[in-house]
C-alpha cells in the first residue's frame, strides 16, 4: 500500500489533543504515578533482588549465574528504550542455540508492594500518539529494569536447542546477570541481512526464522502480514502512514514465538501454568471468509487450507490485503487459561500457533509474562511455584481480558481520533480506496481502506445506492471528520 504520510499541524492539533484527554477520562486511564510508588521504584532501581523461593531461607540478592559474556543484542522501533527482550544466536554441531533473555521484573517489584498493586491495576502498557502510560514507572521500565545495551542487569535466560531443521530439542530457563551490546532496529537489521554483512549471531536471525517460518507451515500455523496503520510524532506533529512489516519483523517475531511455546510446553509437563489460548474458528466464520474471497476474486479451492491460502497472499495487492484484514476476525476470542495441580485444561492450544503457547516474552509491557516467567522457572529448576504467584493465578485471566479489552479500545480509538483530526477540514474531496468489508445484514455499510493518506474508515451508501461493492477501487467523499467524536465518514462518489 502508498505510504505517503500526513501531519496533524496547526488548527487540526488541538481538537486532537482535546480528544486525546477525553479519551483518557472516558477509559479510565491511569495517571502518573503516586509519590510512593514512585519512591519504591527508586529503591528497587537501585537494590534488585532475586525474588525468594519457597525453600530459601531468606530472599537472596541477584543471581548467582554471571551471563554477561554472552554477547545479547536487542532488536526494536529506533526510539524504544523498554527493552523486554535480547537474543543472542549460535551454530552447534547438529543445529542451532537460542539465547532469550527476558527482562526479569521480579527482581524489581516486590509481591504485595504498592507497585504489585498499581501492576495489577494497569495490566499493560498504553500507547497514545501523544505518549505511553507504562505498566511500570519509567525508571524500571525504561531504565534499570530494561535490557539496555551496555547495563548489566538482572533477567529470565532462555537456552534452547535446535536440529537442523529448527525443531527443540532442549529447553532451559534460569536467572542470569546478563548484558546487551546492542540496540538495533528491524531496517537496520533487514539492510544488513539483505547485503549479507550482518555478523553470524545476526545473520542467523534469517537462517533459524526461515527454519521456524518452515516449521509454523508443517504444523499448520498462521502469521497474517496485514499492512499496519503507524502514528508517529515529528517535530510535534503527527503523521498516519501504512507499515509494511520486513522479512525482519517477521524473523524476530519467531523467536519470541519459539520462546512462547518452549514455555508453554515447560508449564504443561509441570501441570501448573497459564497459557494463551485460541479455538479454532466456527464454521460459520470460515464460511463467510470464503464468501468474502469470492467477492475479492480470490482463488481459493476446497482443497486448499486456509494457512494455505493466508500463505501465497501478497499484502501489497489492494484486494490480497482486503482480504487479510478480514482474516483478523478469525483471531477474536483469544484468552487465558489458568491450570494447576496437574490437571491439563480441555483447551491447550492457540490456533493461529497451531500448538500449545503463552505469553512470557513482554514482562515490562504485560503483566502476566511476569507470573508466566515465575512458573516456568519453578518448572525448570524442579521446584515449587512462589506462593505469590499461585496466589494470583486464578484471578489472572479475569485481569488480563479487562486490561487487553481496554489496550484494543485505546488503539482502535486513537488511530479513530487522528484519522479525524487529519482529515478536519477535508470534508467534501475526493479520495482513491477500497471496500475491505461490509456488513451482511446492512450491505450498504462497511470499511473503506483509502489509498493516501493511510486511513481505514466506515464508508456507507447514500440511501438507494444499493450494496457496497466489496474488493472494488472507488472514489469516495469524505461526508464527515470529527475528532471529537472520533467520527470518520465516507461515502461512495
Amino acid at each position: 500500500m502508498p505510504r505517503r504520510q500526513i501531519c496533524v499541524t496547526g488548527a487540526a492539533e488541538a481538537p486532537l489533543r482535546a480528544a486525546l484527554r477525553a479519551l483518557r477520562t472516558e477509559l479510565d486511564v491511569p495517571e502518573a504515578f503516586e509519590p510512593e510508588m514512585l519512591a519504591e521504584a527508586e529503591r528497587a532501581a537501585r537494590e534488585p533482588r532475586q525474588p525468594k523461593q519457597p525453600r530459601q531461607p531468606k530472599q537472596p540478592k541477584l543471581p548467582a549465574y554471571d551471563a554477561t559474556d554472552i554477547p545479547l543484542f536487542t532488536i526494536d522501533p529506533p526510539t524504544s528504550t523498554d527493552l523486554d527482550q535480547a537474543m543472542h544466536l549460535s551454530r552447534r554441531p547438529d543445529g542451532y542455540r537460542v539465547r532469550y533473555a527476558i527482562a526479569d521484573v521480579a527482581a524489581f517489584v516486590v509481591p504485595g508492594g504498592l507497585l504489585d498493586a498499581e501492576a495489577h491495576r494497569r495490566v499493560t502498557t498504553l500507547y497514545f500518539p501523544d505518549g505511553k502510560t507504562p505498566l511500570h514507572p519509567p525508571v524500571l521500565s525504561e531504565g534499570a529494569a530494561s535490557l539496555l545495551p551496555d547495563q548489566t542487569c538482572p533477567a529470565v535466560l532462555w537456552t534452547i536447542d535446535l536440529d537442523a531443521d529448527g525443531r527443540p530439542t532442549a529447553t532451559d530457563a534460569r536467572r542470569a546477570l546478563v548484558r546487551s551490546r546492542a540496540k538495533l532496529d528491524y531496517a537496520s537489521v533487514q539492510k544488513q541481512l539483505d547485503a549479507g554483512t550482518a555478523e553470524e549471531p545476526l545473520a542467523l536471525l534469517k537462517d533459524i526464522g526461515l527454519l521456524r517460518e518452515q516449521q509454523e507451515v508443517a504444523r499448520g500455523g498462521i502469521s497474517l502480514n496485514v499492512p499496519e496503520q503507524e502514528i508517529t510524532e515529528r517535530d510535534g506533529a503527527y503523521e498516519l502512514a501504512y507499515r509494511a512489516p520486513l522479512p525482519a519483523d517477521g524473523w524476530n517475531a519467531q523467536i519470541s514465538l519459539l520462546t512462547g511455546m518452549a514455555a508453554a510446553e515447560l508449564m504443561l509437563a509441570y501441570g501448573t501454568g497459564v497459557l494463551r489460548t485460541l479455538p479454532a474458528a466456527p464454521d460459520g466464520a470460515v464460511g463467510r471468509l470464503r464468501r468474502t474471497a469470492r467477492a475479492l476474486r480470490i482463488d481459493w479451492p476446497h482443497h486448499v487450507s486456509y494457512a494455505e491460502l493466508i500463505r501465497s497472499l501478497d499484502p501489497h495487492l489492494p484486494h490480497h490485503a482486503a482480504f487479510l484484514q478480514e482474516c483478523t476476525t478469525l483471531l477474536r476470542g483469544a484468552g487465558y487459561t489458568v491450570f494447576r495441580g496437574g490437571v491439563t485444561p480441555d483447551l491447550t492450544t492457540h490456533a493461529a500457533v497451531a500448538a500449545p503457547y503463552t505469553h512470557c516474552t513482554a514482562p515490562l509491557r504485560r503483566l502476566v509474562d511476569r507470573y508466566a516467567s515465575e512458573l516456568c522457572l519453578a518448572a525448570a529448576a524442579g521446584e515449587e511455584p512462589p506462593e505469590w504467584v499461585l496466589a494470583a493465578l486464578d484471578d489472572l485471566p479475569k485481569r488480563m481480558a479487562e486490561g487487553t479489552r481496554r489496550a484494543g479500545t485505546v488503539e482502535r480509538e486513537c488511530v479513530d481520533i487522528v484519522e479525524a483530526a487529519l482529515l478536519k477540514d477535508r470534508v467534501g474531496e475526493l479520495f482513491d480506496g477500497t471496500v475491505v468489508d461490509v456488513q451482511e445484514r446492512e450491505p450498504t455499510v462497511g470499511t473503506v481502506q483509502l489509498e493516501s493518506p493511510a486511513v481505514v474508515a466506515r464508508i456507507k451508501s447514500e440511501e438507494g445506492a444499493g450494496a457496497l461493492p466489496l474488493g472494488e477501487r472507488l472514489r469516495v467523499r469524505l461526508t464527515q471528520a470529527d475528532p471529537g467524536s472520533a467520527k470518520v465518514l465516507f461515502a461512495p462518489a
